[in-house]
């Protein structure tokens, strides 16, 4: 449960820039790829400047999850808010409407706040707010280092570390490409061997920041996301990343040790 969450909230922050530039990521598979020691560690590094100048993104956001094995598909339109400040951050997703397969779209709200400490999950359709602890009160993170303990998250991860966990490489795109497209290949004693087995990124050249992110897990499940009108350092209202939890609505609270007792690991 916490994976999918967790999960959710960093293919949402950094899926990216303009709708219309998302790659198809059924192209990766027959490209040629280049491992090139410097053009991977040049792309990973101009990244990583980028995401240190990040202080605040909006966007609205489509995000599926696609299910080969249960022939599903399930498409969730929201919008996001991110904001980072004094070394702390706050992360912000409302899921507003829900279509499963060839359903119609329905109205589905579900809400997660993320504020270096507490994790809280808003469901409107079963009325319950969960407040799940994910750290010390003096030892906040900010919501991709969070994410990094369950995915890959390239800008905010040490080179020399993604490269004991996966073999990177560049997949060569159009001279004309409006993306850079990095490809992450879970090696076999990867700390995240239990969960992926691929990662694509593609960078937006323009901004310097992922426009897509395809990533495929060991159940076969695959996660997509895309942007829409994304706002870089624009700035964000405070008053965005506070809640109030709606009358009659039941509340659970998972502290930190509580959370311990339930996974050891």
């Amino acid at each position: 449960m916490v994976r999918a969450v967790v999960v959710a909230c960093v293919l949402s922050l950094w899926a990216g820039t303009a709708y219309t530039q998302i790659a198809d990521p059924n192209t990766a598979a027959s490209a040629t790829v280049t491992n090139e020691p410097n053009q991977v560690d040049q792309a990973i590094k101009s990244l990583q400047d980028k995401a240190e100048e990040l202080k605040s993104y909006q966007a609205r956001v489509h995000y599926v999850t696609r299910q080969p094995l249960l022939d599903s598909t399930a498409l969730r339109k929201g919008v996001l808010y991110y904001a980072k400040s004094n070394n702390r951050s706050n992360l912000r997703i409302d899921f507003l409407t829900l279509q499963q397969d060839d359903e119609p779209e329905h109205r589905y709200v579900e809400q997660f706040l993320f504020d270096g400490v507490w994790l809280i999950i808003v469901n409107h359709q079963t009325k319950r707010v969960e407040r799940r602890q994910m750290t010390e009160p003096n030892e906040p993170v900010d919501a991709f280092s969070l994410a990094s303990r369950h995915m890959p998250v390239l800008g905010f991860a040490k080179m020399d570390d993604l490269r004991k966990q996966f073999d990177v490489a560049i997949v060569p795109d159009p001279e004309d490409s409006a993306v850079q497209h990095l490809s992450l290949t879970v090696r076999p004693d990867s700390l995240y061997k239990d969960d992926y087995t691929q990662v694509d990124f593609w960078l937006d050249r323009k901004i310097g920041l992922p426009a897509q992110i395809h990533a495929v897990t060991t159940e076969e499940d695959v996660h997509e996301i895309q942007l829409v009108e994304p706002q870089v350092n624009k700035g964000v209202d405070a008053k965005i990343f506070q809640i109030d939890v709606p009358k009659g609505f039941a509340v659970e609270v998972v502290g930190l040790e509580k959370r311990r007792s339930q996974n050891p690991q």
